[in-house]
């Protein structure tokens, strides 16, 4: 479920997987059955393989979405940030969570004028509330675009954007070129 709702753009095929969690084929390949089943994922013939991805249009796909982003934090984290940072105009995820692996240490991106002692002490915080390390590059709108090609060789979720409405309520993160 992480692959897939952390970051729904993220297609995978089964021995990928398996290779990546360490797990057996068959153990991998039942699941991706039930989901596929429950219309939970959508799968694709790709040439001899499936590719398998999140099915946006299920209506619980939300909700999924939602708890899987709780499970990993994200919600406190942007709770966290964004209350006592002001000038943050975007935030990423980046590495292992973009790719929708679980892996413990969450790369965040933030973009702005951002104090670099309140992200810090923001950090330490907030990694004792979601059991997870924070691992944080800080960025000024111009350093953004300037490193905004290479920042988008690997995938890389958006968090936040000052374009939303609120940062009261966890965003809809996915996908971005931004």
């Amino acid at each position: 479920m992480l692959k897939f709702f952390l970051n729904p753009g993220t297609k995978a095929y089964l021995r990928e997987i398996a290779t990546e969690y360490g797990e057996s084929t068959n153990s991998i390949r039942i699941e991706l059955n039930r989901l596929s089943k429950a219309k939970i994922l959508k799968s694709e013939r790709a040439g001899r393989t499936i590719e398998y991805q999140a099915n946006a249009e299920h209506p619980l796909f939300m909700d999924i979405r939602n708890i899987v982003n709780k499970y990993v934090g994200f919600d406190k984290l942007v709770e966290q940030l964004f209350q006592e940072l002001g000038g943050v105009q975007s935030a990423y995820i980046t590495g292992d969570y973009a790719k929708g692996l679980d892996s413990g240490l969450i790369d965040l991106v933030l973009v702005g004028e951002i104090d670099k002692t309140v992200v810090e002490r923001l950090t330490q915080k907030t990694e004792k509330l979601i059991k997870r390390k924070i691992r944080s590059l800080i960025l000024t709108p111009q350093e953004h675009a300037a490193l905004k090609k290479r920042l988008l060789k690997d995938k890389i979720l958006l968090l936040w954007s000052s374009n939303q409405e609120t940062t009261k309520a966890p965003p809809r993160a996915g996908l971005s070129g931004s």
